[in-house]
């Protein structure tokens, strides 16, 4: 397979395109080094046309497989991941800046399972049918869409990537798939893969550019029935914008603010670890990270001693050694969430912990890292405490009760996912009713299991991923009436 030195094409109609001599091309960074490694072609309307063209041919007889021969393919590209784990890994960790313990046990496995998942989902997939009295059946009948849209982030490149990617093939429907120009290594060689597993000519069909190029224009193409989109709230409300008048379905995981909730009868060593990774897993990089912490008053003091003890233990650098956290997906990233640490001290918090770029002796010394951060005395309806920072940033303060804490939880415009950390089931079972999010972890969290509806509330998104959610998303119902009576 090969590698992401290179220039890298787009994959239209089975084939990897070489980019023309006169296509516009755009650098691609290693986080960890701050140095251009690569660069990609930054797709025209011409290469959306090329693309749209392809699925429309390889859409009848796609639709038309058996389920078992569709989710053969499948399982093969599954398969193939698998065995080039080592290879993808290695390139997520170098096009992202995450560490690469991280892109081999998490990010690379899981995107073979979502493959997989689907495969076998889509042959359990089944209809409904109703009995309207004595004299009539309805039926549903579930028909993929046609030609969709999936656009994926930078942060879990190949994961979401695939996680789109996987019900929407699985359904029936042709894809013209868009991944982040932040991080388009491991779609190029997912690419490959695909070629690998002799998935069918214009099945699959990948993009690559800015968003607000081949995205945007992705986006408007009326043959494109669907879109389902993962990244910030604003973008996914512009997706929203551009799709509506052409009565697009749509998709939308967006931003999150989320709150962790810890309650002085808590399994004080496994909450204290699970606060932690919520906070800074892949440098608060995952829009479920728990950046808001919420902890009763009686053990606050101990509760954060404890977590800045745990926090200055953190290993921070080059991304492909052994360490904790590794590099900001970006320069301009970086600068963002610099920012934001800087108008949190305007806001009057305290940092307890980080708050500046941490400088890397060696190959890294030029790269994007940040101290993982933590910081209080900040109210609720602070900037800080009310937009997403999508780094290794994280809010600390008391609360006296269930009451307050619900108050604080709920009070921002987002509703993604929160955790509640409690030995009192009948509290967490109260508290998950009220709480204002699509995702309620109860002393765990990012424990996932791939057949429950994945998404948020307000902000945070429309519909919802995973299990049937997906499969229901990228096909059309359609109710059938028999009517057998005499």
């Amino acid at each position: 397979m090969a590698t992401p030195d290179h220039c890298i094409g787009n994959y239209i109609g089975g084939e990897i395109v070489e980019p023309a001599a006169d296509a516009r091309l755009l650098d691609n960074s290693e986080p960890a080094t701050g140095k251009v490694y690569s660069r990609l072609v930054d797709s025209t309307e011409a290469d959306l046309e090329a693309a749209v063209a392809a699925a429309e041919s390889a859409l009848p007889r796609w639709r038309a497989l058996d389920i078992e021969e569709r989710a053969g393919y499948l399982e093969r590209i599954a398969a193939l991941i698998e065995e080039n784990l080592d290879q993808l890994a290695k390139a997520e960790s170098r096009d992202n800046g995450k560490p690469l313990a991280l892109a081999r046990g998490i990010d690379i496995p899981r995107a073979a399972a979502n493959f997989r998942f689907f495969a076998r989902a889509i042959t359990q997939f089944a209809s409904e049918s109703h009995a309207t009295g004595e004299r009539a059946i309805n039926y549903t009948l579930r028909a993929p869409l046609g030609i969709v849209g999936c656009l994926s982030p930078w942060n879990l490149p190949l994961y979401l990537f695939t996680w789109k990617i996987a019900p929407a093939l699985a359904a029936g429907n042709c894809v013209i798939a868009k991944p982040s120009e932040v991080t388009p290594a491991t779609a190029s060689m997912l690419a490959e893969i695909c070629r690998a597993a002799a998935l069918p000519p214009g099945v699959l069909n990948i993009l690559h550019g800015r968003g607000d190029g081949i995205g945007s224009a992705l986006v408007a193409h009326p043959k494109i029935k669907a879109i389902s989109f993962t990244g910030g709230t604003a973008t996914g409300a512009r997706i929203a914008a551009e799709a509506a008048p052409h009565f697009k379905k749509l998709s939308l995981e967006l931003g999150g603010k989320n709150p962790t909730l810890v309650f002085a009868d808590c399994d004080w060593e496994k909450t204290l670890d699970g606060a932690l990774r919520a906070a800074f897993a892949n440098q608060g990089q995952i829009c479920l990270c728990g950046s808001r912490i919420y902890v009763e008053s009686s053990i606050y003091a101990d509760f954060k001693t404890a977590l800045l003890q745990r926090v200055a233990r953190l290993r921070i650098g080059d991304p492909a050694t052994a360490v904790d956290q590794g590099a900001l997906v970006s320069a301009a990233h970086l600068e963002k969430v610099l920012n934001a640490i800087a108008r949190a001290k305007e806001e009057g918090g305290q940092i307890l912990c980080g708050g500046e770029r941490v400088r890397i002796d060696g190959r890294c010394r030029d790269g994007y890292f940040v101290a993982p951060t933590l910081i209080e005395g900040l109210p609720i309806d602070c900037r800080t405490n009310q937009r997403e920072i999508f780094g290794p940033v994280a809010t600390i303060q008391p609360f006296s009760d269930e009451e307050e804490v619900l108050q604080l939880a709920n009070g921002t415009g987002y509703g993604l996912a929160t955790s509640v950390w409690s030995q009192n089931l009948g509290r967490c079972h109260r508290l998950a009713a009220r709480l204002d999010f699509g995702i309620v972890w109860i002393n765990c969290w990012m424990q996932r299991d791939l057949r429950t509806p994945f998404g948020g509330m307000k902000n945070s998104g429309v519909g919802r991923e995973g299990g049937w959610e997906a499969l229901r998303f990228f096909t059309e119902a359609k109710n059938v009436c028999v009517d057998y009576g005499g």
